[in-house]
């Protein structure tokens, strides 16, 4: 027979780590909105930074213009630039992006090419330092919500691989935000930087809402800023090769923390799911516990009764 010690501490424990994961969930979410509000602070400074250039674009021919973040050079040695979280408890969140960053080094490597990482997150940080990867940086410790800070940080450290020739390109590997259930990880290309990422093009950006008793996440497509030509007859006060050289970095700088956002906000998705994931169980786990309890209960009950009335038919 059970014991029913056993099963009501069981049950009362179970009980304790559904509160404890209800919390993670909510605080989570909490997460998620400080994020969707920074993206949206973020948003005027990048448009009008993107107007800025796209109208020096029209004025100058990029591929003429001498600056060091757009010279192409053979590539002999790849930095990737890997972003991934200090936590667990995320479900396959860390798991996908280690996974998609071992195999874009492995295609490197059968095309002849070397490959040194920098690694954003603990988690990642831990999985290459095992296995004896060339890592020329780690950043660990970031705040949950990404600020410019870090991403500034960060954006030294590659220019500075960059620009010494230490690396020829620059990849960046995250998780781009689709949803609350869903993240994909993306690789694309940071150094040297492409003028056609400069293009006019639909955005988009997410908003963490409640209905239906739950969370959901409400996508609205945002146009893109006027990027009209700069006027023909506008004098610059410095060459505008000088301006744009000037203005590059606050771009890839730019690029880089909206790359840490989405992470941001795919990590603390994925902890909201594993969490809501781990309540229910933890519900379904209680309700199975409750049943077996009360079958032992009931079945200790009438073992009594059975005594019981064994010990009066005896007396008699």
């Amino acid at each position: 027979m059970p014991n029913l010690k056993f099963i009501r501490d069981r049950i009362q424990s179970v009980k304790n780590t559904r509160k404890i994961t209800e919390a993670m969930r909510l605080v989570a979410a909490a997460k998620v909105r400080r994020a969707q509000e920074q993206v949206l602070a973020t948003r005027p400074f990048a448009d009008r930074l993107a107007q800025v250039l796209y109208g020096l674009q029209a004025r100058l021919r990029f591929e003429d213009a001498d600056l060091p973040l757009l010279k192409k050079r053979d590539v002999q040695t790849v930095g990737l630039l890997v972003i991934s979280g200090d936590r667990g408890l995320c479900g396959g969140y860390n798991a996908s992006i280690i996974k998609r960053a071992e195999s874009r080094a492995k295609e490197l490597k059968a095309e002849g090419v070397d490959y040194k990482f920098v690694i954003v997150g603990r988690k990642a940080a831990q999985y290459f330092q095992r296995r004896d990867q060339p890592i020329e940086a780690v950043f660990a410790g970031l705040e949950q919500v990404p600020t410019a800070e870090e991403a500034s940080k960060i954006a030294d450290e590659l220019l500075s691989l960059f620009l010494s020739e230490g690396v020829d390109r620059v990849e960046l590997i995250y998780t781009k935000f689709v949803s609350l259930v869903n993240s994909r990880p993306v690789v694309q290309t940071l150094l040297p930087l492409d003028p056609q990422g400069l293009e006019p093009q639909d955005d988009e950006i997410f908003r963490l809402t409640t209905g239906a008793g739950g969370f959901q996440v409400q996508r609205d497509k945002v146009a893109a800023p006027d990027r009209s030509n700069l006027p023909q007859d506008m004098l610059f006060e410095q060459d505008p090769v000088q301006i744009l050289d000037a203005l590059l970095p606050l771009y890839l700088n730019n690029q880089l923390l909206r790359a840490l956002q989405e992470s941001a906000a795919s990590e603390l998705a994925a902890r909201m799911t594993a969490m809501n994931n781990a309540s229910d169980n933890a519900s379904q786990l209680i309700s199975s516990l409750t049943i077996t309890y009360n079958k032992a209960r009931q079945a200790a009950i009438t073992q009594e009764i059975l005594e019981v009335v064994g010990g009066a038919e005896a007396l008699q």
